[in-house]
């Protein structure tokens, strides 16, 4: 009788070492922080860039290639009236940045209650990206890529730490400056509070020299309302069948617009992994200027 005493306080204390590791192992890290919530966008960071939008020639500061440049120096605003772009959303990678509101929710497997996967909603043109948390492996690199490509995330304390491939080709600016479809894309979504700070991290191989990194905030608004953004694209603005709007290779009269308006050196506003660092401050005192354009006089 004493021996299946001991042999029943024995079990009973096996099962409650069992239940207590699973529910250690079901229970996210401490240092977690969950960023789902109704997230509002903050334009302190690059407001000129982000809203009126970036300059025509203006790639100061961005690590381009030459590649990169002809692909900018070639575009030409007017492409976006064109049908199949009037709908184009901006890919994941820089949907962060448009004058959007956005939303993140996760997803919870009922049986185990593990998460799934985080979901992000944003406004303009209303792309949904999916952040697998299962674990799950990136796909072939034959698999079709689309606008938002195929992440996966994991903590990295309290840090979410996403990788994205398989994204169609972007920008980087909307200035023409491109981003190729062999990129990879790393973002570190941060919460503190009631603030959200998204910085990507972008690693082109075709159009960049060097890997290139910018943030984004939000605020929490939890009375935030996201409206349905429908969109129906229709003809503009009537051009020969075939027509797409570009500037052959160094005919773009407007590149000089934007170093000479500015009295920045043309060599500098080229871009290029150099002028990303304060230490080109000082060649830029050394590099001469474009006089600056007379002023226009307004209409009356």
């Amino acid at each position: 009788m004493k021996m299946r005493k001991i042999n029943l306080e024995k079990t009973l204390g096996l099962l409650v070492l069992i239940c207590v590791l699973a529910a250690l192992t079901n229970r996210p890290a401490y240092a977690q922080i969950d960023p789902s919530g109704e997230w509002a966008p903050r334009f302190h960071e690059d407001q000129p860039e982000r809203i009126p939008g970036p300059e025509l020639g203006d790639y100061l500061g961005l690590p381009v290639n030459d590649a990169a440049r002809l692909r900018a120096d070639s575009w030409d605003a007017t492409l976006l009236e064109l049908p199949e772009n009037q709908c184009r959303p901006h890919p994941s990678d820089y949907a962060w940045r448009g004058p959007a509101q956005l939303r993140i929710w996760k997803e919870i497997d009922r049986e185990s209650q593990k998460l799934v996967a985080y979901h992000t909603h944003i406004s303009w043109q209303a792309p949904e990206q999916t952040i697998w948390m299962d674990g799950r492996p990136q796909p072939p690199d034959y698999t079709p890529h689309t606008w938002q490509g195929f992440s996966t995330g994991k903590w990295e304390g309290d840090i979410l730490a996403v990788t994205t491939t398989h994204l169609k080709e972007g920008w980087i600016r909307r200035n023409g400056v491109p981003r190729s479809d062999k990129a990879t894309i790393s973002t570190h979504i941060m919460r503190h509070g009631n603030y959200l700070t998204v910085a990507v991290i972008i690693y082109d191989p075709v159009y960049l020299s060097e890997p290139f990194i910018r943030t984004t905030d939000y605020f929490l608004d939890p009375q935030q309302e996201i409206a349905p953004y429908p969109c129906e694209p229709v003809i503009e603005v009537e051009r020969p069948a075939g027509v797409v709007p570009n500037h052959l290779p160094g005919t773009n009269p407007f590149l000089l617009e934007f170093p000479a308006n500015y009295g920045i050196p043309p060599e500098a506003a080229r871009g290029g992994p150099e002028t990303m660092y304060p230490e080109y401050r000082g060649k830029l005192a050394t590099m001469k200027t474009l006089p600056k354009p007379a002023k226009r006089v307004p209409y009356n």
